[in-house]
């Protein structure tokens, strides 16, 4: 008998959420039939990008090569983020399910865009500058869509208004269900992201995010109702899962104001950057320090201490510096940085070199909104993991579990493995 198994990834839902989600129709049912996670550990950073790219893998971001949303070009404040399959340094859920003959789905699924080589039906996750608004299906060709332009993006499109939300919701939720109901996958990943862009512009708690989980409720609904109109039923899996929590901040924090008044980043007089030797990298809430040259022994020792001696007068913005070394064996956290920065709680970080150093909230940038993300995930409200189907049990409730356990579990559902997984399958959870 053919399985299918739908992951439904609602960004920035946290374990205080489950009480408002009891009262809701489609969350309801999964709760009170199927068993949860209440609090799973995140990686660090807590970013959508690597965390997805973690749940995938069953791995942490040392391994994936995936330590950021965005990628490291200093000077560029506007930087693109990781979103290819290809740039994932392992081999994914996706690339196991092909392997073994079943067809897959990606419906705005972070860092799965150009992948159609690996994943049959691809609705990708448009990023602000891969996205052109006069030529939309043109932009979703591009990224991996063509496959199924004419039978489910164009027919769809009409929902969309550039990547706000609830439209961007409304189209890949159609999307998806569309998939399932024509092409019944195997395996179907969806990300709707209007719970974490309402606390972003908002703050963690309030009426607003209660009516965003409302909506994502009937998003729930719609794919329920596809597995059912499909007639897969009897043999579907849902997990609905979620990749961090938020911490609402105060202000955002330009370090690199700091490096260049010693020296550190060199401008010229119109204020751009003309070298550098040391560099802060924002992940919101923490920051990842790049050396020009990182085995310059004496630059490496002269950085630390001017970041050890600023994170100790508690004004610049963080509370901690780890080595990289220490990233590594505290968070299997690598890459070509050398330190990284760790918010004091109610800061947020700026790539910017340019003053002023301590800027006011602003909701068009998701680092700076109301509350965010990207600190270390022991800190504040934690995601958790909603199962029900024929390969869970019922009514099994965990306390907390490593976020790289859930893709070695979403394997095992589908009777693969991911051989280079760091995570293992929560066994607990499985018939």
């Amino acid at each position: 008998m053919s399985k299918h198994l739908i992951v439904m990834s609602v960004d920035a839902m946290v374990f205080e959420d489950l009480s408002t989600l009891r009262t809701l129709p489609n969350f309801k049912r999964l709760i009170e039939n199927g068993s949860r996670v209440e609090r799973v550990r995140s990686i660090y950073p807590t970013l959508t990008h690597p965390i997805h790219v973690a749940i995938m893998t069953g791995c942490y971001p040392g391994k994936t090569g995936i330590p950021n949303n965005d990628r490291f070009i200093p000077g560029d404040l506007n930087s693109p983020w990781y979103n290819r399959l290809d740039e994932v340094q392992v081999p994914t859920l996706f690339h196991a399910a092909k392997a073994a003959g079943l067809t897959t789905a990606a419906c705005r699924w972070p860092v799965t865009a150009c992948g159609e080589d690996v994943i049959d039906y691809i609705v990708p996750e448009v990023m602000d500058l891969d996205l052109d608004e006069n030529d939309l299906e043109g932009t979703y060709r591009k990224l991996g869509s063509g496959p199924i332009m004419e039978q489910i993006v164009k027919p769809n499109l009409w929902r969309l208004k550039g990547n706000a939300h609830p439209q961007s919701e409304n189209f890949s939720i159609a999307c998806a269900a569309d998939i399932i109901r024509r092409y019944k996958p195997n395996l179907l990943m969806t990300h709707p992201c209007m719970v974490d862009s309402t606390r972003h512009g908002t703050g963690l708690f309030n009426e607003h995010v209660t009516h965003a989980l409302a909506l994502t409720d009937g998003w729930l609904g719609q794919l329920m109702d596809a597995v059912r109109a499909a007639g897969i039923e009897e043999t579907t899996d849902f997990v609905v899962l979620s990749d961090h929590g938020h911490l609402e901040i105060t202000r955002a924090v330009c370090p690199n104001v700091f490096l260049a008044d010693e020296g550190l980043i060199r401008t010229d007089a119109a204020g751009n950057l003309m070298d550098w030797d040391a560099y802060v990298k924002s992940c919101a809430l923490s920051a990842q320090v790049y050396l020009k040259d990182p085995a310059d022994a004496a630059l490496h020792d002269r950085v630390y201490a001017l970041l050890t001696r600023m994170a100790s007068e508690g004004i610049y913005g963080f509370s901690q510096v780890l080595t990289a070394q220490q990233a590594d064996a505290r968070y299997h956290l690598s890459g070509d940085f050398s330190f990284v920065l760790e918010t004091d709680g109610f800061t947020s970080f700026s790539d910017d070199w340019r003053r002023p150093a301590v800027r006011p909230l602003d909701t068009s940038d998701y680092r700076y909104g109301h509350s965010t993300h990207g600190h270390m995930p022991e800190k504040g409200p934690q995601p958790p993991l909603l199962c029900m189907g024929p390969s869970f049990r019922q009514g099994v409730v965990l306390e907390t579990v490593p976020i790289v356990d859930e893709g070695a579990t979403l394997a095992k559902v589908l009777g693969l493995t991911l051989p280079q997984a760091d995570g293992k399958p929560i066994d607990a959870l499985l018939k």
